[in-house]
């Protein structure tokens, strides 16, 4: 096991632990053994949500569902975790196991992004929630003050399903090809087909919904190379 930097003093973005084995947890790889930060990613996760979904609902009132929820995604995406998580220096904070280190594993999106969710998870189980919202919700201010409602981005797997539909032609197939690595740090290669136009496209990512993601974005671009022929 190789242990980088923990947060100083058990602390982390101004919130002092008061059972700092949390931070210590949350901070911990699955490579390095157990405890690790797993299961505090998995409700990390959904207090980020949480906590973005009610900002940008006080932030912008009168936007409609659709809006709202493409905007959240935007916000709590892999990447854009990741940046935050960089931004705090996590990566010189976790507990990574000798392969993860020897590959980058502190620089990689996905290890930072849930190293992240799995932070803001242990300062809820440290302190509740109204602690947790005082911390995290200040992160994602300066994000939403620059998103604009009616340009916020749709994903691609999403722009393809309207196109689709404007057209009546039947919804894209997303097929599974092949998943390689160890468990922590896993390949998918997905494939995205379409029935009309007779389309297919590959994408490959770290995890199986973002090789969705490529796949379709590369079946759009497909479409617009026939566009333009």
């Amino acid at each position: 096991m190789v242990t980088r930097t923990e947060g100083e003093g058990g602390s982390f973005a101004g919130h002092a632990f008061r059972a700092p084995g949390l931070l210590a947890q949350a901070l911990t790889h699955r490579s390095a053994g157990t405890p690790h930060n797993e299961r505090l990613e998995f409700l990390g996760d959904a207090l980020i949500g949480v906590i973005v979904a009610e900002a940008l609902y006080a932030r912008w009132p009168g936007v409609d569902e659709g809006v709202l929820t493409r905007a959240r995604a935007e916000l709590v995406r892999e990447s854009s975790l990741a940046a935050l998580a960089r931004g705090f220096d996590l990566g010189a904070k976790l507990t990574l196991g000798p392969g993860e280190m020897k590959s980058g594993g502190h620089r990689r999106d996905s290890i930072l992004s849930d190293a992240l969710e799995a932070v803001v998870a242990a300062i809820y189980l440290d302190a509740g929630f109204e602690a947790c919202r005082e911390v995290v919700r200040p992160w994602f201010a300066p994000l939403i003050d620059a998103l604009q409602p009616g340009k916020v981005g749709k994903d691609a797997k999403t722009r393809l399903q309207e196109w689709l539909q404007g057209r009546q032609l039947p919804l894209p197939q997303y097929e599974l090809l092949a998943e390689s690595g160890e468990d922590h740090a896993k390949t998918f290669l997905v494939c995205c087909s379409l029935a009309q136009p007779p389309l297919a496209a590959e994408g490959e990512a770290g995890s199986r919904r973002a090789a969705e993601q490529q796949a379709a974005e590369a079946v759009l671009a497909l479409i617009e190379a026939r566009k333009s022929v």
